[in-house]
């Protein structure tokens, strides 16, 4: 399964962004899918992340109340919701699949390319 990380860009503090991964191939219903975040020089951060199956998410507090994580069953596409953006959101952001209900990156086995996402203030 390959995943693609669509939808980053450019937008000032306040305003919101979807991020979209489409993920070719079959995803099983054990699978859990994430959003993690990268700054150059700075280790992988975890995002988000959600059951494949369910309604089951997690989020890093730093972005909880702001971004929402969900998934399209019939699209093979996860999407993460950021609304509220503020510029310490700037990072590349990579959506991610495992098979572990897990916060650390080492956990998921399969990664898309990576979406940048620049906030100004």
């Amino acid at each position: 399964v390959q995943l693609q990380a669509s939808g980053g860009g450019l937008v000032q503090a306040g305003g919101s962004l979807r991020l979209s991964c489409a993920a070719s191939g079959r995803i099983y219903s054990s699978a859990v899918m994430a959003w993690f975040r990268q700054v150059p020089g700075k280790e992988r951060e975890f995002v988000a992340l959600t059951r494949w199956s369910r309604d089951s998410t997690l989020y890093a507090g730093s972005v909880k109340g702001r971004f929402t994580i969900s998934r399209d069953s019939a699209r093979n596409t996860v999407y993460l919701q950021m609304d509220s953006l503020k510029p310490e959101d700037t990072a590349i952001y990579y959506c991610a699949r495992g098979s572990q209900w897990a916060t650390q990156s080492a956990e998921y086995f399969s990664w898309g390319q990576g979406t940048q996402v620049t906030v100004s203030s």
